[in-house]
């Protein structure tokens, strides 16, 4: 599914030098700043400067936004959540499938009991700190919608609640490269439907699979589309052009995670391997984008805005 994969990219991985990362925050103190995202494509657990941003976002009261793939490498769940957990807002984990048929055919390699405990060692970190009068940071699961698993996407739900999870986030599948159009749940009225039916499903599982407190999972991007898979949704906002600021590993910048971006195809915003962050931000041509932007043939079909007005 995803675009920067070992399978798919050939060659040394992508990594931002961590004195990257830190000049880009640290010019940006005392701004209105207040979220710092490490990775959304592979896995951030791996990457060597991590501690170090860590340190640093609680030195400058920032909070770390982290998505893994729920593997905790090197130092296992416990480990991680006692060095994530002080400073994230959010730690979102990987998870497709209630089952592990499911989960395992979707993440290959996926060892879907081990994901289990991890889950529950992490969250049993974060509960015994937050008792402790520490940070509750929110533990979420993050799904990506398609054929494989849309008759699992309630399990998801109730299975999240069962271990503590305080949200399920799900994203429909991105069609990338053709052999995914298969698995789209927007491909056609019929998969719209299975995905509709899912939404239901999900809805009703929050209300009955409630946390031991009687709270309620939350659920995100859970809503119905239309049958025309020409335009299954109203389109709302882009809930990150203007809003958040995306450097790739090279220091370039770009308005939003879209792979089009990466590609260059929303246009050169510069790199802050030349200009600070600030300049960027405030340089005519992305200030042209971000009011011009849903305009663009790319932002026009963008699964990635919101449904609606909201």
């Amino acid at each position: 599914m995803c675009e920067c994969g070992a399978a798919r990219r050939p060659g040394p991985p992508r990594r931002m030098p961590a004195e990257l990362a830190a000049r880009v925050l640290r010019e940006r103190a005392g701004t209105p700043l207040a979220e710092v995202i490490p990775s959304t494509l592979g896995e951030p657990l791996l990457w060597g400067g991590l501690d170090a941003l860590a340190e640093l976002c609680a030195a400058l009261g920032l909070a770390l936004n982290v998505t893994t793939n729920g593997s905790f490498p090197g130092r296992g769940a416990r480990a991680w959540a006692e060095r994530l957990v002080p400073v994230a807002s959010d730690v979102k984990v990987s998870w497709n499938g209630a089952t592990a048929a499911a989960a395992e055919s979707v993440m290959a390699g996926l060892d879907f009991e081990a994901a289990k405990e991890n889950v529950r060692a992490f969250v049993a970190v974060r509960d015994a700190r937050a008792r402790a009068g520490g940070r509750r940071c929110r533990v979420s699961f993050q799904v990506t919608a398609q054929e494989p698993n849309v008759a699992e996407l309630a399990g998801i739900v109730s299975l999240a609640a069962g271990l503590g999870v305080d949200r399920v986030k799900v994203n429909q599948l991105q069609v990338r490269f053709p052999e995914l159009a298969p698995r789209s749940l927007r491909r056609d009225a019929a998969a719209i439907r299975r995905w509709n039916g899912a939404v239901l499903a999900m809805r009703a599982a929050a209300e009955e699979a409630r946390h031991p407190s009687g709270e309620r999972i939350l659920l995100e991007n859970v809503e119905p589309l239309g049958e025309d898979p020409a335009a299954p949704a109203p389109q709302g906002p882009s809930r990150f052009v203007g809003r958040e600021a995306w450097i790739h590993p090279d220091g370039r910048f770009a308005p939003c995670p879209h792979p089009a971006a990466v590609r260059g195809e929303l246009g050169d915003f510069g790199s802050v391997a030349e200009r600070t962050l600030g300049e960027l931000w405030a340089s005519e041509r992305f200030r042209g984008f971000v009011e011009r932007y849903e305009a663009h043939v790319v932002c026009r079909a963008c699964p990635f805005r919101r449904t609606g007005g909201a």
